[in-house]
């Protein structure tokens, strides 16, 4: 399968686009976004949660570290170009959360701050004789919504792809 990146990670050297920035809920492909995109801030004034930036070229991204969020469509409604459209019954992206090896937790430090952040319930530390219990994450419950990543107080989650989480978890 190719991915499609747009002309900016193409001159980063970033050709697999792993580097990828995270679009807003319901955005269309990167290629697309970047070139219907006006950059106009008005998905980013929308945002009750206030976790869409201003990128560069100043094209909306998601920053985790400010909060999660709630797919609540405000974003899509203030777009006026059409490159963010929430449409009926279609799920805002395939952005699922990964724990890294570094996690606490993973090195016999108690650390439950994922579990208890996640409304989901797509994170579970189930007890394990003689250890800490670690993170795991059960894809089926996960909206990549963010909740996780900024709580986190080892940076150990990552907000990717679920393309790119082959063998990761």
């Amino acid at each position: 399968m190719t991915a499609s990146i747009s002309r900016a990670q193409f001159l980063r050297g970033d050709f697999r686009g792993k580097k990828a920035v995270i679009r807003p809920p319901w955005s269309q492909d990167e290629f697309i976004f970047t070139e219907t995109c006006t950059a106009c801030a008005e998905c980013i004034d929308a945002c009750p949660e206030s976790i869409l930036l201003k990128g560069r070229a100043n094209y909306p991204i998601i920053d985790f570290e400010t909060g999660e969020c709630t797919f609540c469509g405000l974003c899509a409604e203030a777009c006026q170009t059409g490159v963010i459209k929430q449409l009926a019954d279609t799920t805002p992206w395939l952005l699922k959360a990964v724990v890294s090896d570094d996690c606490l937790a993973r090195n016999n430090i108690v650390c439950v701050t994922c579990q208890e952040e996640c409304e989901q319930d797509a994170i579970q530390l189930k007890p394990v004789v003689g250890r800490i219990s670690a993170p795991e994450i059960e894809l089926s419950n996960c909206t990549g919504c963010g909740a996780c990543y900024g709580p986190c107080p080892k940076n150990s989650i990552s907000i990717i792809p679920l393309s790119q989480q082959e063998g990761t978890i």
